[in-house]
């Protein structure tokens, strides 16, 4: 099978296109032929090396941790699915070492979804690492009905589906976006849209959930509030008695098939940006790195075969 491969840290161009064995689903796992992953913010961490004391296997390694596919084929005492269903599913790399930037992932079948009913399949792929991510992170501020939430980012992956899943517990969501994605960020559900942290009034929300890095945000939350933050190396200092938290995602293949149906139900909405071939992952980094995309870079395995 074709994967991205990293064989050494470095830049975009250390990723190249190899042929590998098609992995054997073992006991437990199934074998998903994908039909596109995506591109994170922790690849490029992983890729340059910044993320290297955080990496428990060696090169080469494929990179990637969302999937959308069909099942292949299943392992022994794999029941959850049967071939050809569809799925999604989110694979933590750096822990697991099972990278889904190939044309063929086997990974625990508890890991697994089933994908949306509606829409391509691709598409898929950028629900799983930034819509966990974002609704883990929201359960661990556990706001109450009626509570203020701020979001920095509010447009991108993990801010965007905040922003939707907030909006739909009922909470009055202000959202802080760059100039030019403030209708953006209305669409999505929020209430209040700043472009500069200076215009958020002070002490005016009750819980801060930081995806851009802002720590400077903090202000914005009263005495005795909540915060989390997903940017480690931009992190928020308590203050003023605020409960401030760092969030790393779960895997959780549970949680993802709620948040499927969320898609399903229309609360979820998925975005993609553009959509790259497996030779052309090195762009998909520089065009993540560079900021400002609006929805999801996705990886699709059979472009360009």
């Amino acid at each position: 099978m074709r994967a991205t491969v990293l064989s050494r840290y470095g830049g975009p161009e250390r990723l190249a296109v190899a042929e590998l064995p098609r992995p054997v689903p073992g006991s437990g796992q199934i074998l998903v032929r994908v039909a596109a992953s995506a591109v994170n913010p922790v690849d490029i961490e992983v890729r340059s090396g910044r993320a290297a004391a955080r990496v428990s296997h060696g090169f080469p390694m494929v990179l990637g941790w969302d999937l959308a596919g069909t099942v292949a084929q299943c392992g022994a005492d794999a029941r959850r699915f049967a071939t050809g269903d569809r799925v999604v599913a989110m694979s933590a790399q750096t822990a697991t070492g099972i990278g889904t930037h190939a044309e063929y992932v086997a990974l625990d079948e508890r890991l697994a979804a089933c994908a949306p009913r509606t829409g391509d399949l691709r598409r898929a792929a950028a629900l799983p690492l930034a819509g966990l991510t974002a609704d883990q992170a929201l359960e661990l501020l556990d706001p109450a009905p009626g509570d203020t939430l701020l979001v920095t980012g509010a447009v991108g992956a993990v801010g965007g589906f905040a922003v939707q899943l907030a909006a739909a517990r009922g909470l009055a969501v202000q959202a802080l976006v760059r100039p030019g994605d403030e209708e953006a960020a209305r669409a999505l559900g929020a209430r209040r849209v700043f472009t500069a942290r200076a215009a958020i009034p002070a002490a005016s929300a009750d819980c801060l959930f930081d995806t851009a890095g802002e720590p400077s945000a903090l202000a914005a939350v009263r005495d005795g509030g909540r915060a989390v933050s997903v940017v480690p190396t931009r992190p928020l200092v308590a203050a003023r008695g605020i409960d401030v938290r760092m969030w790393f995602v779960e895997q959780d293949g549970g949680r993802l098939t709620r948040l499927s149906r969320l898609v399903d139900d229309g609360v979820l909405t998925l975005r993609v940006a553009e959509v790259f071939s497996l030779a052309t992952v090195g762009e998909a980094h520089r065009l993540l790195a560079a900021g400002g995309t609006r929805g999801k870079l996705l990886i699709d395995p059979r472009l360009g075969n």
